[in-house]
Order: structure tokens, then C-alpha cells, then sequence
């Protein structure tokens, strides 16, 4: 476990010892932020000794599976929420690898149009099976219906999240 991972837990076992100082609302977010984290760190480092490859590399190229027909940076940059300049690095390197070509956008020759290469495709698909099957092992205590009410009670508070944000209520006034 990393020690983002281990001080998240920490910090989520605090929170629970002390219920009468803490909203549930802060346990919550705690307990997700410290299930993230755990998991995630176990992704990056089956990705990195399994694949020799990084999360924001495989994530990179999970986006362009999903568009075969590929997509602009800007739109990669916005998907995967990062800067123009993190998505070309890692385009840079993937093209040198022969797993993602790189051209003009058909509309806009000043903008770059990016896709996996069928060998991307491949590797891609071959780092996606294992991705799957440890996502299934980490979460495997959850029955189908626990998810789906999970998946509906996190739509939900993103949905209000989001409203609150339009709103400006955490602006300070």
C-alpha cells in the first residue's frame, strides 16, 4: 500500500473514532478518497510491473479505443482532464512506439488528429483484459445489485456536486 494510501486510511479511521466531531459527509468522502487511492495504487503498480507502463499511458490509450476512428489532443486533453502539454508528451512517446499515429485534423491542419495503430490496438486490448480481472479481484465482495446501487448513489451525488458548482455555492461571498 503507498503512503497516500496508508495516510488516507489513517485519516478515515480517525475520522470514524471521533463520529460525534465529524459530518457523515466527511467519513464518506474520506472512505472514498481512501478506497480510490488503494485501489489505484494497485493498478499503477500491477500496470508498471505486469506492462512496464503507467496509468496516464493506459489511460491515454483506453480513450482512443473508445474513438476508432481517433480524436484531436484538445479533446484527449479535456476526456482525460489534464493539460495539452501532458497529452503530447505521452502521444510523443506512444507514436515513437509505433502504438499511436499522429496527422493533421481533416478540418483543422493546425490541430494534430491522434489514433491507436492496430499494434496499439492489440496491446491495448491485451493490457484492458488484465485491467479487467483486477478490478474484478479488488471488488469481488460486491454483489451485481450492490454495485448498481452504489453506481446509482454516486451518480446522484455527482449530479448534486455538479449543481452546487454551477450554482457558485462554494464561492466564498
Amino acid at each position: 500500500m503507498t503512503l497516500l494510501a496508508q495516510n488516507l486510511l489513517d485519516a478515515e479511521t480517525k475520522a470514524h473514532e471521533h463520529e460525534d466531531q465529524h459530518q457523515s459527509q466527511l467519513r464518506l468522502w474520506l472512505r472514498l478518497l481512501s478506497f480510490s487511492a488503494l485501489v489505484e495504487s494497485q493498478i499503477r503498480r500491477r500496470l508498471r510491473e505486469d506492462f512496464g507502463t503507467t496509468l496516464p499511458r493506459f489511460d491515454l490509450m483506453a480513450q482512443l479505443e473508445r474513438a476508432h476512428d481517433g480524436m484531436t489532443l484538445n479533446e484527449l486533453s479535456k476526456r482525460m482532464m489534464v493539460t495539452n502539454g501532458n497529452v503530447t508528451g505521452l502521444v510523443e512517446r506512444l507514436v515513437a512506439e509505433g502504438l499511436v499515429e499522429r496527422r493533421p485534423a481533416p478540418r483543422d491542419r493546425r490541430a494534430q488528429f491522434v489514433r491507436l495503430t492496430p499494434l496499439g490496438r492489440g496491446v491495448f486490448q491485451h493490457m484492458a483484459g488484465a485491467h479487467a480481472r483486477w478490478l474484478s479481484v479488488l471488488l469481488r465482495g460486491l454483489e451485481e445489485k450492490e454495485i448498481e446501487i452504489m453506481m446509482a448513489l454516486l451518480g446522484k451525488a455527482k449530479l448534486f456536486a455538479r449543481g452546487a458548482l454551477a450554482r457558485g455555492e462554494l464561492e466564498i461571498p
